[in-house]
This record gives structure tokens, C-alpha cells and sequence, in this order.
């Protein structure tokens, strides 16, 4: 117990410290103690512009990081897959098709722009979930069937782009996820769906730890299995639904950093959700901020980092699962 408390304030005081460095580092210059004193008296102008400009973007790149990282968790418990992600299985893709399509034709309605994207991962969930299976859900057909599905909906997305001569680009991998014009809007629209998803995550925990097991023992443990597997899925697909809807795509966050977590803490879903949900906002916080600074005045985006981050850890773990997760 000491030792995972040790690293949950670890993961805690990295996160705050990678939050002040981010803050104060850019091409506006400020020391962390002007910048609270700027933003005490309200009369520095660097101060004001970091508050404007720089805190919505820091802040998003959390608040996405946390929901992509818990709805990988949730994700891996319902399939019983260590592999289970919703950018690689195609998951975060349909959510930005989907939202993209209603916004082009109902442009009134962006605020709801998560709910679309919620329909268009559950249609995207369920595909690969019917084409995975097949006696059984099988790691790496699963991962196949999810390119595909994947590289389906991202082409439909890019057509219609085209189409509508729309700006809107989350089914873009490379476009997006650079968190460039975030405003405060942006960071209350993700802030109360991202809030509801993750506060459901972690009631549902104990489902997850019995769904980690075969479907006769989760049964015979007083679970209904269909049930539980459809409500965590739609948390799950909630989460990355509106990610990707308001940040746009980023892969291998919900793969790299559940994996961590169990090495870190167990497999317990009581805290694997929550050290999940703090890891995945400090590593897209490390990839948004040296997506901007690396190569400043120019920008990487955050999801070409994580492409390059996720996907030798992919290959790492294809190699590694020989057996479908909880077997």
C-alpha cells in the first residue's frame, strides 16, 4: 500500500511540475513566480496572454490524455485485450467521422458535437466487435480488423472534408491533436462530458474486474455479462467519442498507459483507473508541449509524438500476447 501511494503522489508531483513547466514555456518567456503574480494582479500582459492562450491548451491536452487513457482501460476489460485502444481499433475515427458529418449538416448543433461523436464510436465499436469475432476474441485479429475499420472511416472522413471544404479535421491523424486554437469553451465542453464519463469509469470498476475474467466465472459471481459489457463499452466509446470530437485524434494513449499502470499498480481496477487517468493526462501534456517547443517557431503535433511513442510499444506488445487478456 505505501508503495502505490508512494507512486500515485510520484505521478501527482510530475504532473503538476510538467503543468508549471508547460505554463512558462513557449516563446513567451516568464519565470513560474511572475506568472502568479501576473495573474494575482491582473496587470501583467504576458501573464494575461498565457492565461487566454496558453492554460486552455494545457488544460485540454489533460483532460484528453485522462479520457483516451481510462477509456483504454475500459476498453481492454470489456475485450479482454491487452491491445484494445480506441485510436488503433478504429473507435476515435468513427467518433470524428461522425461528428464532422452532423456538424457539416447541422452546424448550429457544435456543442453537442461529443454526443455525435459518442454514436459514431459505438457504431465503429460494434463493427469490430462483430468482425473480431470469431470463437472468441483474438488480440491480433481484433487489431487487424480495427485498422481496417479504422482506415475506412478516416478515408470516409477525408472525402468529406473535401466535399463540404470544411476546416474540420478530426478524422485526421495528422492534422489535429495540435490543441493550437483551444479556447475555454473548448475546455468546458470536454470538462463536462469528460467529467461524466470518468466519474462513471470508476463506479463501474468492479464490473471491469469480474469482466477481466471468463464470462462462466463472472456469471457465477452474480455478474450479468451482456449488461455490464454494454454499459462499460459505452463509457468507454463516451470518453474517446468526445476526445476525439473536441481534441481530435490521438492513438497508442490508451494503450501505452494502461499497460504502465498494471505494471505499476496492479491489476486492480480500482486503481488502475485513476493512475491511468493521471498518467494519460501527463503524457500528452509531455507530448503537446514538446510538439510546440521542439522545433519552435514551427509545431509537431501531439499525435505525430504519440505515433512515434506508440508504435514500437504496439510491436512490443503484439509480441507479447500470445493469449487473450483475463485468460
Amino acid at each position: 500500500m505505501k508503495k502505490t501511494i508512494g507512486l500515485f503522489a510520484l505521478l501527482g508531483a510530475a504532473l503538476v511540475a510538467m503543468f508549471i513547466y508547460a505554463a512558462v514555456t513557449g516563446s513567451i518567456k516568464i519565470t513560474p513566480f511572475e506568472l502568479i503574480q501576473g495573474l494575482w494582479t491582473g496587470t501583467d500582459e504576458k501573464a494575461a496572454i498565457i492565461r487566454d492562450l496558453r492554460f486552455p491548451r494545457i488544460l485540454m491536452s489533460m483532460m484528453i490524455g485522462a479520457a483516451l487513457a481510462v477509456s483504454g482501460v475500459l476498453l481492454q476489460a470489456v475485450m479482454r485485450n491487452p491491445l484494445a485502444d480506441a485510436g488503433i481499433i478504429g473507435i476515435s475515427a468513427g467518433a470524428g467521422v461522425f461528428s464532422l458529418f452532423m456538424i457539416s449538416l447541422f452546424p448550429m448543433l457544435f456543442f453537442w458535437t461529443p454526443l455525435f461523436a459518442f454514436m459514431g464510436g459505438a457504431i465503429a465499436c460494434l463493427l469490430v466487435y462483430l468482425f473480431s469475432w470469431q470463437a472468441g476474441l483474438n488480440p491480433v485479429r481484433m487489431v487487424l480488423v480495427g485498422v481496417a475499420i479504422h482506415a475506412s472511416f478516416t478515408g470516409l472522413g477525408q472525402v468529406l472534408s473535401a466535399l463540404e471544404g470544411s476546416s474540420m479535421t478530426a478524422a485526421s491523424p495528422i492534422s489535429s491533436s495540435t490543441f493550437s486554437f483551444t479556447t475555454w469553451d473548448d475546455v468546458r465542453t470536454m470538462l463536462i462530458y469528460g467529467s461524466i464519463g470518468l466519474l462513471l469509469a470508476f463506479v463501474l470498476y468492479p464490473w471491469c474486474n469480474l469482466l477481466a475474467m471468463q464470462d462462466k466465472t463472472a456469471q457465477n459471481l452474480g455478474l450479468n455479462v451482456t449488461r455490464a459489457r454494454l454499459t462499460v463499452a459505452a463509457v468507454a466509446v463516451l470518453l474517446a467519442g468526445a476526445a476525439a470530437a473536441v481534441g481530435g485524434f490521438l492513438a497508442f494513449v490508451g494503450l501505452l498507459v494502461p499497460a504502465i499502470a498494471r505494471i505499476c499498480v496492479g491489476s486492480d481496477h480500482r486503481l488502475v483507473i485513476p493512475f491511468s487517468a493521471i498518467g494519460g493526462a501527463l503524457l500528452v501534456l509531455v507530448a503537446d508541449t514538446l510538439g510546440r517547443t521542439i522545433a519552435a517557431p514551427n509545431e509537431i503535433p501531439a499525435s505525430v509524438i504519440m505515433m512515434m511513442t506508440g508504435g514500437p510499444f504496439l510491436l512490443f506488445l503484439l509480441r507479447k500476447s500470445g493469449r487473450v487478456y483475463g485468460n
